[in-house]
């Protein structure tokens, strides 16, 4: 294989922590490769290599541009591992059903997708095409995003939470050729209609040409024109597949996120770097071993379930653990049998389901032996201290390293964690402390001014591209530059603000846009208020997040209504029926609170951080209100909060 190679000279990240040499190494990299930025700075020439070994040959020299193969997603997260030991067990499926798993080997695996894959291409799916997975987390789940990327067509998958209307404005966005889903769901020992809910949605996804449907249950629902069996079209398919050839920048996945507009984003990522960057931080923030149970209890509708539950544990050859339950079914005992008896070795979950298992108190995780687990990790959301706290004393009996880690769908993967950092060192309780490998952050201030120094806060910023950024926007490149990279130019905005400690340790101290974090999930407030303003009898609304003891952060609404004769209390209601049905029951306000009108400039624009105060109540500490158009206004939002209050507690 031909190919040039330029060198170049990194500074060493971090030296502090014994990341790297004594002085900046020379590295030699392909020319072109990740052609819109440069190799992950500051890794050293050593690791960087044994990286590039272990994922394999992925460069091919076509017309000047290196190519990497999708092949090599699913070929590094299977071929390579059934070649070497097929009978290795790739994920285990923790069912909802207490006590029961099911192992599935990387050869398993590897036969499942490629007869799913096969089974997409007989019914016209190809490359570049786009395919909804709605699906809770599952083996099949996995093979299905598994085989999109085998034939080079695009998955995005939609949490199978989400409402018919929320899932069709996404398959609409991305115009999805089909969609994959089970009959049903099961969750926490209830079932759930998700065909019900995929028909409805279809019915206005002109694009969607069929729809894969699979036996989750025994139960047998509705097959329309559009529908085909999966299980029985599997079953005849052939265990062999060839991978598709794919650009290092084609697409892989589109993901959606809430942002500050109501409009979802189609967050685009693709080829090599996120691979790379997927399994680089799973082996090193969480001292990933090959034996090692690894158990991420996220949802694969979310970015960590990309990340941490398929493409990084698999990549790395791992066994990769699927948990489809809750983690309070049958009983809050259920992390903590599963961790006995799976024996996992790294748990990483949401401080959302760690406050609330909190509340029920030791005995449940004192039950089991927890002896097999090797490191913690935190995701989501900032961890408070009492959460981190009981997490490391109480299930890790003060033994197991105790990862925060730090990241977005939109980087890809951690950005900011405790570890890895050189042996022994500190980890400081609730803070996600030190970059990783290539990442460069830094704080600028209101200003656009970088803001030198330590003990400093300002708006989180990183100033280098990495490997598993996102690329765009899909079909609206503009709003990804505008969101992104237009307050702060020349740095990635991430939208949190943060606080660099006197040793240089960073420490995540909450958005600084309008965007809420509600159990670990984004939620956009003008999201929200477009669906509730969709009610008759309501104008206009204005919600915001506050401190929440189990979720994080909850979402609080203001609402206008057009007649004071109306029943406030059924309005309240259908509001958050309204909520519910458009986006998702976790999306819906904890409270709504009826005012005669909202603080407005004399521009019109709502000062949503005024609403805050009022119920952080700090009404005497309003700071500046001179550019109200009616001071008076706050008076009223205060009387109608107090008595809100106080019909609150005798309720």
């Amino acid at each position: 294989m031909n190919l040039d190679f330029l060198s170049t000279q990194w500074p060493i990240f971090n030296r502090r922590e014994g990341w790297g040499l004594s002085s900046p190494q020379t590295i030699q990299y392909p020319a072109g490769w990740w052609p819109s930025f440069t190799l992950p700075a500051c890794m050293t020439g050593k690791l960087l290599a044994k990286q590039i070994a272990n994922i394999g040959p992925f460069f091919v020299n076509t017309k000047q541009n290196l190519l990497f193969n999708a092949c090599f997603h699913t070929v590094n997260c299977l071929d390579q591992h059934v070649q070497q030991s097929p009978d290795r067990v790739a994920l285990i499926w923790e069912k909802d059903e207490p006590g029961t798993e099911v192992q599935i080997t990387y050869r398993e695996l590897l036969d499942m997708t490629c007869r799913l894959a096969n089974t997409l291409k007989k019914y016209g799916i190809q490359k570049g095409d786009r395919v909804a997975v709605y699906m809770p987390v599952s083996p099949l789940a996995v093979a299905a995003m598994l085989a999109c990327a085998r034939i080079g067509a695009v998955h995005t998958v939609v949490f199978a939470g989400f409402s018919a209307e929320a899932l069709a404005g996404r398959i609409n966005d991305s115009e999805c050729k089909a969609v994959i889903t089970y009959n049903q769901g099961i969750r926490g020992g209830r079932i759930i209609e998700l065909k019900k809910t995929v028909d409805e949605a279809v019915k206005n996804c002109p694009s969607v040409k069929h729809v894969f449907v699979a036996q989750r249950t025994d139960n047998t629902v509705h097959m329309g024109d559009l529908d085909i069996p999966l299980n029985e079209e599997m079953a005849r398919e052939a265990p062999v597949c060839a991978p598709e050839s794919m650009d290092s920048e084609d697409m892989l996945f589109m993901l959606y996120t809430s942002g500050s507009t109501g409009k979802p984003k189609g967050i685009v990522h693709t080829q090599a770097g996120y691979l790379l960057y997927a399994a680089l931080t799973h082996k090193y923030v969480f001292d990933y071993q090959q034996g090692d149970i690894f158990g991420c209890v996220a949802d694969i509708g979310w970015i960590t379930g990309h990340s941490y539950v398929v493409y990084g544990p698999l990549c790395n050859g791992a066994t990769s653990v699927l948990f489809e339950s809750t983690p309070t079914y049958p009983d809050p005992g259920r992390y903590w049998e599963t961790v006995q008896r799976l024996k996992i070795n790294q748990f990483y979950g949401a401080p959302t389901a760690i406050r609330l298992l909190l509340k029920y108190g030791d005995q449940w995780v004192k039950k089991y032996d927890r002896s097999s687990l090797k490191t913690l990790g935190s995701v989501g959301e900032p961890i408070n201290h009492e959460a981190w706290q009981w997490f490391h004393k109480v299930v890790g009996d003060s033994k197991c390293t105790l990862v925060d880690t730090w990241w977005q769908t939109e980087t890809g993967g951690i950005c900011i964690a405790p570890r890895p950092s050189e042996e022994g060192a500190e980890i400081i309780p609730a803070m996600a402390m030190r970059p990783f490998f290539g990442i460069v952050p830094v704080l600028i201030d209101e200003n656009g001014k970088v803001i030198e120094g330590n003990d400093v806060s300002g708006a989180l910023c990183i100033a280098e591209p990495w490997p598993g950024m996102a690329r765009t926007i899909y079909r609206d490149n503009q709003r990804f530059v505008d969101a992104y990279f237009k307050t702060y130019p020349g740095y990635y905005f991430t939208g949190d603000s943060a606080y660099r400690t006197k040793e240089g340790y960073y420490q995540i101290t909450g958005r600084m846009d309008d965007v809420i974090n509600v159990s670990g999930h984004r939620l956009g407030t003008a999201e929200i208020e477009d669906a509730m303003d969709e009610h008759p009898a309501v104008p206009e609304t204005a919600v915001i997040g506050y401190p929440h003891e189990i979720k994080g952060e909850g979402a609080f609404a203001f609402v206008v209504l057009k007649d004071d004769t109306v029943q406030t209390e059924h309005v309240k209601q259908e509001l958050k029926a309204i909520v519910a049905s458009k986006i998702a029951k976790y999306a819906v306000p904890d409270h709504v609170l009826v005012v005669k009108r909202l603080p407005k400039t004399r521009s019109g624009k709502i000062m949503r951080r005024l609403l805050k105060k009022i119920i952080a109540d700090e009404g005497s500490n309003l700071g500046d209100i001179t550019t109200l158009e009616d001071p008076s206004v706050i008076t009223e939002i205060l009387d109608a909060y107090q008595k809100y209050k106080s019909e609150q507690r005798t309720s």
